[in-house]
């Protein structure tokens, strides 16, 4: 088995078209389906289902595939280290993050970041399955809500917040110094989507405190969120960072106990992954910048509600 026939069946599998993907490799369509036909006789068993025109990745195919992805992943560490030790300062980072504010507290950062690695170019993917992307060698990095439930993966928590409901000062509630969770089902609501990780939290509490959460609307983004909230459209529940990063002073931010709701996040990679100068680079920035956020702020303690 040579790593060109590797590289043959990986391509195939993602274009599922043998045409496209010799065009890819730059070689012709019998070539490749020769090729294939070649490995798929040393290991003895189908890689793809051909079906007329059509072709679809076989189980013993899949397994092939998702070990080549690790195997061609390792082979470009090693060559992005021996790349580091020559230079130093070239590379690419794939920076994961969930969708939502956790992407915006990594995108706030990368203006420091390119001065500091001018040479290295930065992928940012918002993505809501950061544990398998780290496994499948897709990312070098990622932030994401702890606890993160895998051996493989190293877990670096960065700070734990509590959610506050965010409204306008003219709202029901505005002068309250902090109100009971379940008083927020009789309130017009404004949130992210049920995809969204926050929401999840919030639903989940919900549900343990007996009652469905009911949005009066729902958007995807941020800005849009914001903008609701501030034309006094209805509340919202947000996290303290999210807050702090678009300082609208004009926004009240009332606690919420009975529970309080809060989250841990944190930095998570492969364990045995090469953790290059760029991505301990990017931690260390990251690490700096959320201390000195939290320096300015009252301990955000959670309790054990949650």
């Amino acid at each position: 088995m040579e790593l060109r026939h590797l590289e043959y069946f990986v391509t195939t599998c993602e274009e599922l078209h043998f045409t496209r993907a010799s065009v890819k490799l730059g070689i012709t369509q019998p070539s490749l389906s020769h090729q294939i036909k070649v490995l798929e006789d040393e290991l003895g068993v189908p890689l793809f289902d051909r079906i007329g025109k059509r072709i679809a990745v076989t189980e013993a195919g899949m397994i092939l595939y998702k070990q080549s992805k690790l195997a061609f992943g390792s082979l470009a560490s090693a060559r992005e280290q021996i790349r580091e030790l020559q230079t130093m300062e070239r590379g690419t980072l794939s920076i994961g993050t969930l969708p939502g504010e956790l992407n915006q507290l990594v995108t706030s950062l990368l203006i420091d970041f390119h001065r500091e690695y001018p040479g290295v170019r930065i992928k940012v993917f918002g993505v809501e399955d950061i544990v398998a992307k780290l496994l499948q060698n897709e990312l070098d990095v990622a932030i994401t809500i702890l606890p993160v439930e895998d051996d493989r993966i190293f877990k670096l928590p960065l700070y734990r917040e509590k959610f506050y409901f965010v409204a306008t000062p003219d709202h029901p509630y505005a002068s309250y110094s902090e109100m009971n969770f379940e008083e927020i089902k009789t309130q017009p609501i404004i949130m992210f989507p049920e995809t969204h990780r926050c929401r999840q939290l919030i639903d989940m509490t919900c549900s343990n405190a007996g009652f469905e959460l009911q949005p009066l609307i729902e958007t995807t983004t941020i800005d849009s969120l914001f903008g609701l909230v501030r034309s006094g459209a209805g509340g919202t529940i947000l996290s303290k960072t999210l807050l702090d990063m678009y300082g609208y002073e004009e926004l009240l931010a009332i606690p919420i106990q009975n529970p309080t709701l809060c989250r841990e996040v944190g930095i998570v990679y492969h364990r045995d992954k090469y953790m290059g100068k760029a991505a301990r680079g990017f931690i260390d920035l990251l690490s700096a910048y959320v201390k000195k956020l939290k320096q300015a702020e009252d301990p955000q303690v959670c309790d054990s509600e949650t």
